[in-house]
């Protein structure tokens, strides 16, 4: 006899086993399944965390594998900006790990998981799954769609896409790198940035993430780490990073949730703390349509407010700034971190800095006098941008 479940959420990602969890706690019945065979394989993700976001994801320690307080950030034309906080600003996580303790508090939880399933289409009041065990059928009363980047709920339910995605290669190499900062590298990838991110003494985690040329750009990029195609390289994926929030986050019993929705902050390219807040305002408004016997649109919307209010004008201002960023040239990313430099702002950095929430920072960058002259730059770039439009 074929089961019906109050919930069934589609992807065994962070925001996905935090929604199915938050779900089964309130005493429904859910179900997730996930495509692939093992929870966080293949890894698609930098694996630097907040100390917030880690927070939110409540695991153990365990999968921790480095932690920083600071970063270095490289102009190819010269200038270095490095700051140090003095006490720990993010974790670098094993994400499989992460990915699999997370799955497993669902499960506890009382949620049912269905691993090496794939969301094939939408039937009325069921999904059609293809996996391990064969074609099947999973009535619902709300579907999750926590299904990533290319998600394909999103496909089926003819919902409006996020308007960038952003190509990412990335490897674990050997080499010797500062183990308590990070390293930005912009002019690594014009559009976005690379990165260098320390996993363990003796290893690095390298990557780049643009919208053309980034194979090319990511052979350069690991020159200046020593490595070419006979280097010894750990591990290599590559990946796709939404940016910018589809225009309606919720419709027909379907709510979206993380990468799914565009959640991606496009000042990093993280997904892990929007995708986990998310699921919590999606559990919460889930919560209350079975209290209420109500799965309209008009209390599903509650869910997109939600989320809004939470860290919605972070994104558009993190999308705002991902616009600028696109018509800075190399000589004016050099111009841009020397001026960084001063210790007063770094100073700011320091005391404001958040991964997650950059607007305190930036709002009081814009008002310290030594960088009115940096307008100028953010001005011509918007100008160019409009004009190309």
């Amino acid at each position: 006899m074929t089961r019906h479940y109050d919930v069934v959420v589609v992807g065994g990602g962070p925001a996905g086993s935090t929604c199915a969890r938050l779900c089964a706690e309130q005493g429904l019945s859910v179900c997730l399944v996930e495509e692939h065979g093992a929870a966080g394989i293949p890894v698609q993700c930098a694996g630097l965390l907040s100390m917030n976001a880690f927070k939110e994801c409540e695991v153990s320690e365990c999968c921790i594998l480095s932690t920083v307080r600071g970063a270095r950030v490289v102009s190819s034309l010269g200038p270095v900006l490095e700051f140090d906080a003095g006490m720990p600003k993010a974790h670098v996580v094993d994400r499989a790990a992460l990915d699999r303790q997370m799955l497993q508090k669902a499960a506890n939880a009382g949620a049912e998981i269905r691993m090496k399933t794939s969301f094939f289409t939408r039937k009325g009041d069921c999904i059609i799954t293809r996996g391990a065990d064969g074609r099947r059928e999973i009535p619902f009363r709300i579907l999750v769609a926590a299904d990533g980047a290319r998600s394909r709920i999103a496909r089926v339910e003819n919902m409006p896409r996020p308007p960038v995605f952003l190509a990412g290669l990335q490897v674990d190499i050997l080499h010797r790198i500062e183990q308590s900062r990070v390293e930005i590298h912009p002019d690594a990838s014009p559009e976005f940035f690379g990165w260098a991110i320390p996993i363990g003494q003796g290893r690095a985690r390298v990557g780049l993430a643009g919208t053309r040329t980034v194979k090319d750009r990511m052979t350069r990029f690991l020159a200046q780490f020593g490595q070419d195609s006979r280097s010894v390289q750990v591990h290599f994926v590559s990946g796709t990073i939404p940016l910018g929030t589809m225009a309606r986050t919720y419709g027909n019993r379907v709510l979206f949730l993380g990468d799914a929705a565009g959640m991606a902050k496009p000042t990093s390219g993280g997904g892990v703390y929007t995708g986990v807040r998310a699921a919590r305002h999606a559990a919460r408004v889930i919560g209350e349509a079975f209290l209420r016997n109500d799965c309209s649109d008009a209390l599903f919307s509650e869910y997109e407010k939600s989320w809004k209010n939470d860290f919605g004008r972070e994104l558009e201002l993190g999308m705002r700034l991902f616009r600028i960023r696109q018509g800075i040239s190399s000589a004016d990313m050099s111009r841009i971190i020397a001026a960084l430099g001063d210790p007063a702002i770094c100073e700011d950095i320091v005391r404001l800095g958040d991964m997650d929430r950059p607007g305190a920072l930036i709002r009081r960058l814009l008002m310290r006098p030594s960088l009115f002259h940096l307008l100028g730059i953010l001005i011509k770039t918007e100008v160019c941008r409009i004009y190309k439009e």
